[in-house]
């Protein structure tokens, strides 16, 4: 049956209609997929292309060469090594465990440091290098390197560690590096990303650690192409990082080797000054130990041998140890009474073996005593009673100022670890610190280096630079940095009276060279070379009346740690200050036996720059000179590899 032509004309006009609207909505919705295709092809197109290279393309850090370190000579006493490491980037690796199986495989992993590994890829950024296994050798590299394409992620590299030639002499001064801690980077404000790679080296004591900034260096970066698999394919671009700053020290790596030498046994210290420019020619600390033990990270066994060990090998006795300067600090009291006017140099002192403060007893270390004494002669022959009389007349504020004048009391800025202040007591201090008020018996303890005063060996070094040069001496540590001469030390004028201070030369002179001076036996022969000094014992213990009734015990019958300090100091020549040295034996007993034959060898060597003629020494001492500088020319070819005069 057919339609009605209305009917038809209808239905063609719905179907139309129809059309049109599915037509417009494809054209619209067409129309808003080209548009949005056009937004990201055009509008966003740089977006994506970066996220793109961000798939294929690594930008990683190139740590920096650290500085190096050289003697005054321009010998290396802290150098970079290569060093072969591996390591693994957990984004590319996908399964870190598998990868590191495989890699156990062809190379063998120390567990520690595989298990330190572990806990860096789970806690550091994905993208970070993590050092898997470090000190490898050439053939575990090339091993990796063929087996690549099996291992993604895992890198062979060739870095730089840090290295100490010459080993424990300079463990103190140099100091060592480390791995960044999670307290280094507590310590620093807004650490760089350059610190957060593991196993990256930092200074952690000594001028490593205070020049830091100086040393370290700054990074660059590179640009390197992965696969899917996260292999390395090439590398794109590279931008070189800044090399840390080269440093020359005042030290003299032949005689800090002698000074170290000759100070092995013991458990002491020992300091050379140039009297002219102020630089520190040798600064030891005995025992010592080897720092690069501690740059990539010391063995449990290892730290506690150092920690256990009584001679306490770790801290730089040198700047840190402060001990009651003994008989040494008699030159400042005496420069303190005479600069105020309160003795003159031939007025004398009675001494009986003791002088009587306030009821109490100050004894001298003779028992019988002196006799009548005048300056030269209570230096000489180190009377303490003439000293208590000079703290009575002169007082505890000058003589607190004249040992600051002289070097004493204060922090000297070198860029070394923990360099102490010492103490130079004032009534003030003593209130403010110890809540009590000053007795007339702190003096007169103080006047001879004991009670409160406190002094380094650096100090007593300074103070003997000064008294012979009558100059502010300023140690010195850096000579110059990249090849720019730092300034010098050379101070200037203190302002003494030149009398007073040439007669405080002269009775330091008779200390070694007079017969009854209580150092004459530790003298220099050659008149050319002849040295002026002091020495000194101070008490660690309390001696009671009944001992000293019955007779004060010897050191040699004492426990070790209850035994004196044993002290010297000295500078030479007598006539024109080249060198000044200070010597502190812990536990030593008597300055005059311990201290001073160690201060006049070194005294010796810095004069000379080698091995003294054995015609500079007395003659009962020369066998054992000539055996110890047999030994010690043997120790240093067997040290270094070559022959040499430790020049």
């Amino acid at each position: 049956m057919r339609r009605p032509g209305r009917d038809t004309a209808e239905s063609q006009r719905r179907i139309t209609r129809r059309g049109l609207i599915l037509g417009g909505a494809q054209a619209g919705f067409m129309g808003l997929l080209a548009l949005r295709m056009r937004y990201m092809q055009v509008e966003q197109a740089d977006q994506f292309r970066l996220l793109a290279d961000e798939n294929r393309v690594n930008i990683r850090l190139i740590p920096p060469a650290r500085g190096r370190i050289f003697d005054r000579h321009g010998a290396v006493v802290a150098d970079n090594a290569p060093s072969y490491r591996i390591t693994v980037v957990r984004e590319e690796a996908g399964d870190v465990d598998r990868v590191i199986a495989r890699l156990a495989q062809l190379v063998e992993l120390d567990p520690g440091e595989l298990e330190r590994a572990r806990r860096e890829l789970a806690d550091l950024r994905g993208d970070t290098p993590v050092t898997v296994a470090d000190r490898v050798t050439w053939h575990d590299i090339s091993r990796v390197a063929v087996n690549a394409p099996a291992l993604p992620g895992v890198t062979p590299e060739v870095g730089l560690s840090r290295y100490y030639p010459a080993g424990p002499d300079y463990a103190h001064l140099v100091g060592y590096v480390g791995p960044v801690s999670e307290r280094d980077l507590e310590r620093i404000d807004a650490p760089e990303q350059l610190l957060r790679i593991p196993r990256f080296q930092i200074g952690k004591i000594g001028l490593e650690s205070k020049r830091e900034d100086l040393l370290r260096g700054k990074a660059g970066t590179k640009r390197v192409e992965v696969n899917a698999a996260g292999r390395v394919m090439r590398e794109l671009d590279r931008r070189e990082g800044e090399a840390g700053a080269d440093i020359q020290i005042t030290v003299d790596n032949a005689l800090q080797s002698y000074v170290s030498a000759r100070l092995d046994g013991e458990s002491a210290a020992a300091v050379v000054i140039d009297c002219d420019t102020g630089d520190v020619l040798a600064s030891a600390s005995a025992p010592s130990f080897d720092p690069n033990l501690f740059v990539r990270g010391i063995s449990v066994r290892d730290y506690k041998a150092l920690l256990e060990n009584k001679y306490r090998p770790l801290p730089n006795k040198a700047v840190q140890g402060v001990y009651p300067p003994g008989s040494t600090f008699k030159m400042i009291t005496a420069l303190a009474a005479m600069e105020d006017g309160q003795v003159g140099p031939e007025e004398t002192v009675y001494c009986p073996g003791h002088l009587k403060v306030s009821g109490r007893r100050f004894h001298c270390w003779k028992r019988g005593g002196h006799g009548n004494v005048n300056l030269h002669r209570s230096l000489r022959e180190s009377c303490d009673v003439y000293y208590y009389d000079m703290a009575l007349r002169t007082g505890i504020e000058k003589i607190t100022a004249m040992a600051r004048r002289l070097g004493l009391g204060m922090e000297h800025e070198l860029p070394l670890t923990s360099v102490a202040e010492g103490l130079t007591p004032t009534k003030a201090w003593k209130r403010a610190v110890k809540g009590n008020p000053w007795v007339i018996g702190d003096s007169v303890n103080a006047a001879i280096g004991q009670g409160f005063v406190l002094a380094s060996p650096l100090q007593l070094a300074v103070m003997s630079a000064r008294i012979a040069t009558g100059r502010s001496v300023v140690p010195r540590l850096v000579k110059s940095v990249d090849g720019v001469e730092q300034p010098t030390g050379h101070g200037a004028d203190m302002g003494l009276n030149e009398n007073n201070l040439r007669r405080i030369r002269q009775a330091m002179f008779a200390v070694s060279n007079h017969r009854r001076g209580t150092a004459y036996s530790s003298r220099i022969i050659e008149d050319a070379v002849r040295m002026a000094g002091k020495t000194g014992t101070s008490q660690v213990r309390n001696i009671t009346a009944a001992e000293r009734g019955t007779g004060v015990r010897r050191n040699a019958d004492l426990p070790w740690e209850q035994r004196d300090h044993a002290l010297f100091v000295d500078f030479a020549p007598v006539e024109a200050p080249k060198i000044a040295v200070a010597v502190v034996v812990e536990h030593g007993g008597g300055g005059s036996a311990v201290a001073a034959p160690i201060a006049r060898d070194i005294t010796l060597q810095a004069l000379y720059g080698e091995d003294p003629p054995l015609s500079a020494y007395p003659e009962k001492d020369r066998g054992r000179i000539r055996t110890q500088q047999e030994n010690l020319r043997e120790e240093y070819r067997r040290h270094y590899g070559r022959e040499s005069d430790r020049a």
